[in-house]
């Protein structure tokens, strides 16, 4: 399967918002408007790399706005949108995706829902853009007065991201280079390709004006959510002379078989985190075909589901991880393992719970031939 890539279209000025800085730069929730569009994305498991598109003036702000995530180095871009998404396309010819995604920077409630729906699409269609019916009466007017009714049945308003197949977009754009067309669909509607609609959602809109941001800022700043996730796991023995669980290693006479350094309660509330966020798993996000991780300590791991939860906007609220093994005991080493997994989440001991049960004798555990962990976590995103 080929990549799938999103380019985030950043590096307008923004007239209409009015003031010196551009309107995807300004706070939205103690975050940039920017910062909320290219986690949603860095944060997705069906994408594979992020770019932004950005003004050359802007490199030193929009680097804060990108702080810490896993995006590709931004490029810039040029005199008009249409111009500043070729040039982005062209910077992508070395990663020779198969799918992209085009954005725009000032639509920060993206969700995965349309996100995925656009991707899926591709599948079977050479573009496709997501689209919200119109629901208001559409009025035709002449002289300040009515001339007539719309049928709106086949009206919808086209949003972000519009997706394409790599090769076809950007030779669509390379041959309209100096026209000024209204989006990228209709970029690929004049070199003839089938536009395919989709889904999008009402609460994906575009931050154009001040009044806008305000808006956005009403939305962002309500209560939030909660939103709460499992994870499982599960490592045999093998010979060594301990367990890494819950990032402490415990003595024993065997050690648990993984890629990595196995440690089966990490893995377990390293999956729950990413679940609650919506995330993928994480063999996603680590595969144990890549020697990259070959032996690596699973902390790693939890730290980065944890950075995901705060490229969101969000927090952890509370964990919870039941080893379940008949040995080693777990007892003497659990405040040990609360301590260290309140240090790789940066939050307090209290939010973090870890318990130990074995399955009286029954089972591959009970056989003492392994250890499985199950994990609960929730986490608070802005909406």
């Amino acid at each position: 399967m080929g990549k799938t890539v999103v380019l985030v279209v950043a590096a307008g000025r923004g007239r209409r918002f009015g003031g010196d800085l551009p309107k995807q730069y300004h706070d939205l929730a103690g975050r940039m408007v920017l910062r909320h569009t290219l986690a949603a994305f860095a944060t997705n498991p069906e994408i594979d790399a992020v770019r932004a598109v950005i003004h050359p003036d802007d490199r030193q702000i929009y680097d804060i706005a990108a702080a810490g995530l896993p995006i590709l180095e931004p490029v810039p871009g040029g005199a008009s949108r249409q111009d500043s998404v070729r040039l982005g396309l062209e910077s992508l010819r070395d990663l020779a995706p198969s799918k992209v995604l085009i954005h725009d920077g000032a639509r920060p409630f993206i969700d995965a829902g349309t996100i995925g729906r656009v991707i899926a699409a591709l599948d079977r269609h050479p573009a496709a853009v997501a689209v919200v019916a119109v629901a208001d009466t559409l009025k035709r007017g002449q002289d300040g007065f009515v001339a007539d009714t719309v049928d709106r049945s086949q009206l919808f308003r086209a949003q972000t991201p519009q997706g394409f197949r790599y090769a076809d977009i950007l030779a669509a754009h390379m041959a309209v280079a100096g026209e000024e067309l209204t989006d990228d669909a209709a970029v690929a509607e004049r070199a003839g390709m089938k536009v395919a609609l989709v889904d999008g959602a009402e609460d994906n809109v575009k931050i154009t004006t001040a009044a806008d941001l305000e808006r956005a800022r009403r939305l962002f700043e309500g209560p939030g959510e909660v939103r709460t996730a499992s994870g499982y796991d599960v490592h045999c023995f093998e010979a060594g002379d301990g367990c890494w669980l819950c990032g402490v290693k415990v003595p024993h006479d065997q050690k648990l078989k993984g890629h990595s350094d196995a440690d089966v309660a990490l893995h377990a509330l390293t999956d729950a985190i990413l679940g609650a966020i919506a995330a993928g798993d994480i063999g996603h996000h680590f595969p144990p075909s890549n020697a990259r991780w070959k032996g690596a300590e699973s902390h790693r791991f939890l730290a980065h589901a944890a950075s995901l939860v705060a490229a969101r906007g969000g927090r952890i609220v509370n964990v919870d991880v039941t080893i379940v093994c008949e040995r080693p005991k777990i007892g003497p080493h659990r405040a040990a393992m609360a301590a260290r997994v309140a240090q790789i989440l940066g939050i307090s001991q209290d939010r973090v719970s870890v318990k130990a049960t074995t399955t009286e004798g029954l089972g591959f555990t009970g056989r003492k031939e392994g250890i499985a962990a199950q994990a609960m976590a929730s986490v608070w995103l802005p909406r």
